[in-house]
């Protein structure tokens, strides 16, 4: 079990957080390793920009283009965040043997080469191919001036999957064991600290 909460200044101040997470559905193989957690912060993220300088990609996980990113996933997968300038477009090279999805944290835009239109809130998947194309309209709604994008995507595990709440599993006889292995306290523990700060510093 776990808390999530924004930080203290923010509730404070008010304004704009995204907190995002990622949970990576591993292979049978790999369904019982040890619990791990990975706390990235903006300054650990390799920084890319696109040809015309319209696109900041962050990869936070995985590789684009030669450049790794510093999440440890176990599962070959990419995750990136993606802020395009009005009018701008990204055409990001893809590991054509991944899946790909994106979803739009705040702005408006278009994806894929049919151009899709998509806005804060929706999802786009993609279709096979080594490249995605991800374009900002020429006009923002104020509140978000510019258009941020999560870029996700990795190679399917092609395994059955059974899920129940936090436990994603391949049978339901393995998600029955994994909730008693649970209640029982025998699926390990992350320490609370990961080196998060604990106090406001100002400076």
């Amino acid at each position: 079990m776990h808390i999530e909460s924004p930080p203290e200044h923010l509730v404070v101040s008010g304004g704009l957080f995204h907190g995002l997470q990622l949970w990576v559905n591993l292979p049978a193989s790999q369904k019982w390793a040890p619990p791990a957690y990975q706390d990235i912060r903006a300054g650990q993220v390799a920084l890319l920009s696109s040809p015309d300088g319209g696109t900041l990609v962050r990869v936070i996980a995985g590789q684009v283009d030669g450049h790794e990113g510093p999440g440890s996933t176990r599962t070959p997968i990419t995750m990136v965040h993606a802020t395009l300038a009005p009018g701008a477009e990204l055409s990001l090279p893809w590991n054509p043997n991944y899946n790909a999805l994106a979803y739009t944290l705040a702005g408006r835009g278009t994806v894929g080469v049919e151009e899709r239109p998509v806005r804060m809130g929706q999802l786009a998947v993609f279709g096979a191919g080594d490249s995605l194309v991800i374009r900002a309209d020429e006009s923002q709604e104020s509140r978000s001036p510019q258009m941020d994008v999560l870029i996700l995507g990795g190679a399917p595990i092609k395994e059955p999957v059974a899920w129940m709440g936090p436990f994603v599993m391949n049978t339901k006889a393995e998600v029955l064991k994994a909730f008693e292995d649970f209640q029982a306290g025998r699926l390990g523990s992350i320490p609370a600290l990961h080196g998060a700060p604990t106090e406001i510093v100002e400076s």
